[in-house]
């Protein structure tokens, strides 16, 4: 398993003098967008390195054994066999790089992988997903049995309220306790930013999510009425690089729900370098229609 995050203090100071630049933002996720795609051959390869990002999920109230079987297979196969061949890619062994369900069904999920002689990791949402909005102590249990029943990663979603009353110390304190709860597992932290009123707000909270060690922050559930945006992908992509130019820290992770795997992968390897399995994840099961 990859090496966490190391959390650091809470520093106030520097969360208090955090002041986005909407406009600057707005311009700059533009001029991404315009910016000329990829093709052909390079365009493929960009592709099959995105699947290779994908946290393949179902997150669904009719889910069952079967349900998270098939996901499980897709997962492990999640391009034609043909295409592979044509691509000359059949022996490279590409899989997603996680299945992610809710912690019900993570002994479904394991039951599953193992019989299919696959180490794809499985993720679980958990702290009462997606809203968060449960008692903390139960929140912290469902971590606990999800890890217990073979999650090696969990997602977790933060308490928005604690984010728009500008409660960073009681934030930091929630995420440490989530961290602690994980063991071993990563902690993947979903900040809901469609919810959380302000790009100022989401850099914050992306900020003391990683001092937090959070080993991902995630920008939503794919519940909320907005979820993934490029401007929103920005800001926590420059917090990412502001903690690590800050602390040294390179275990700080980006999740984000995917629009366009070229514009988002070209901006990532822009800002951090090349993208990684642990460094940059496509948390989208309609990614793969092939």
């Amino acid at each position: 398993m990859a090496a966490h995050c190391r959390g650091t203090e809470l520093d106030l100071s520097w969360i208090s003098k955090v002041q986005v630049n909407h406009a600057a933002v707005l311009r700059r996720a533009q001029q991404i967008q315009a910016r000329r795609s990829v093709k052909k051959e390079w365009q493929a390869a960009w592709l099959l390195k995105a699947v290779t990002f994908i946290d393949l999920t179902t997150l669904s109230g009719d889910d069952t054994f079967s349900n998270v079987q098939r996901l499980c297979y897709k997962a492990k196969y999640p391009i034609r066999a043909d295409l592979l061949k044509a691509l000359n890619m059949d022996d490279k062994g590409i899989t997603t790089a996680a299945v992610c369900v809710y912690p019900a069904r993570v002994c479904d999920a394991v039951k599953a992988l193992k019989a299919a002689d696959c180490s794809i990791p499985v993720a679980s949402v958990a702290t009462g997903f997606p809203t968060g909005q449960t008692h903390l102590k139960t929140r912290l249990e469902e971590i606990r049995l999800a890890v217990e029943d073979g999650a090696t990663e969990i997602d977790v979603v933060i308490n928005r309220t604690l984010v728009l009353t500008g409660q960073w110390e009681a934030l930091y304190d929630e995420v440490t306790q989530f961290r602690k709860a994980c063991g071993e597992a990563h902690l993947k932290t979903i900040l809901a930013t469609g919810e959380l009123g302000s790009l100022t707000n989401v850099y914050k909270a992306s900020l003391v999510a990683m001092m937090a060690g959070s080993d991902f922050i995630k920008t939503s559930t794919g519940k909320e009425t907005v979820n993934a945006t490029f401007p929103v992908a920005i800001v926590m992509l420059r917090a990412i690089r502001d903690f690590f130019w800050k602390t040294g820290n390179k275990r700080s992770p980006i999740i984000t729900i995917i629009l366009s795997c070229e514009a988002y992968g070209k901006w990532v390897l822009s800002n951090l370098g090349m993208p990684s399995r642990h460094l940059f994840y496509y948390s989208n099961a309609n990614c793969l229609s092939i």
